[in-house]
């Protein structure tokens, strides 16, 4: 198997780049007779799209789907959803100057050492754009989802220096940060605007918080509810890190301290961030990740064309200065995919030895 398939019950293929003709998802497992309208996807797609605000990239796309197979009067029939959007904005020429050469931060250089050829055009599969596949597939996980009461939540707590200091979950749609904090927003916004108009970019953190995950969800040892998500985010492009819970602060924490107390009542905190022994606790599933700031940027850098000769490189084109109001729909997508699929691992499980 190529890398391009993720899930082993509810299972994603997605297909295409950046400069092709389409870009899609093929979706295979889901259960029939879920309801499912164009709109449902659409909706998802809307908060990915780019060209919505000042803070992302200007390319131009409506980023319309059309879904061709697997839905059958408005509902979900069992069998493989086939959703396509259509690249109508493309500006290939903006990459002629890189043709031939590594630009620094990209997978210029490994697609082309593995492959013996590389689709220059705006990273071809590397792009994030391929991430509009799994948004598709993430809005049919939601909706089964929907059948459990768990909700799924994402939102940048973090950009460069400026952290929220609230977590307001009504106020995400309402800023283009897509922050918990409107008052962080201001001055997240005002440092990704101050590296855009320099031609650099910025990093951020991104927190998901999951409400309403079915006990026991997850498998022991390899297929732990956490590592299945660590591998389902850190697979997002330019994700570089993530942690569950109290995260990498256990460092400065003493087993007294992390332990999560359980009363008759419940638990008394939460630094485990809602797995214990790699499945669900009951509590809510709470992690973060970072973004790197994005590798295409207009300061020049150094790198090296093909035959190995240095060169200064400019990546020109419409690329986003931060990456994460962007990916946060990515990031509900993944996790609602990741946990379709162990739901029904648990259900099967139950299913075949009740």
């Amino acid at each position: 198997m190529a890398g391009n398939t993720f899930g082993k019950n509810f299972t994603i293929t997605t297909f295409g780049e950046s400069h092709g003709k389409a870009v899609g998802v093929i979706l295979d497992g889901c259960p029939p007779m879920v309801e499912l309208s164009v709109e449902d996807v659409q909706t998802e797609l809307n908060r990915r799209r780019p060209g919505q605000s000042k803070v992302s990239t200007p390319r131009d796309e409506s980023d319309k789907v059309e879904i061709y197979s697997g839905i059958f009067e408005g509902k979900t029939t069992g069998t493989p959803i086939m959703m396509m959007v259509f690249n109508k904005n493309q500006m290939s020429r903006d990459y002629d100057a890189v043709k031939s050469l590594f630009r620094p931060g990209h997978a210029d250089f490994t697609y082309y050492s593995k492959y013996g050829m590389r689709d220059h055009r705006g990273g071809g599969r590397s792009s994030a754009r391929e991430t509009i596949g799994r948004v598709c597939a993430g809005a049919v996980a939601k909706k089964v989802l929907d059948r459990t009461g768990t909700k799924i939540t994402a939102y940048v707590t973090q950009v460069g220096p400026h952290k929220a200091q609230k977590r307001d979950i009504e106020v995400i749609e309402d800023n283009i940060i897509r922050t918990c904090d409107l008052d962080a927003a201001v001055k997240m916004e005002e440092y990704i605007i101050a590296a855009k108009e320099t031609g650099d970019s910025v990093g951020a953190i991104v927190e998901v918080l999951v409400q309403g995950v079915p006990v026991g969800i997850g498998e022991p040892v390899f297929d732990r509810l956490n590592a299945k998500i660590a591998h389902a985010i850190m697979s997002i492009p330019a994700v570089k890190g993530i942690e569950f819970g109290s995260g990498f602060e256990a460092v400065l924490m003493r087993g007294s301290d992390h332990n999560d107390e359980m009363t008759k009542y419940g638990f008394l905190s939460n630094n485990a961030g809602g797995t214990l022994g790699g499945m669900a606790s009951g509590q809510d599933l709470v992690f973060r990740f970072v973004v790197k700031p994005a590798s295409s940027i207009t300061i020049p850098k150094k790198g090296i064309d093909i035959y190995g000769n240095e060169k200064e490189i400019i990546t020109e084109g419409r690329h986003d200065p931060c990456v994460a109001p962007r990916v946060v729909p990515v990031a509900e997508a993944m996790t609602s995919i990741v946990l379709v699929d162990l739901i029904m691992e648990d259900k099967a499980i139950a299913h075949y030895f009740k």
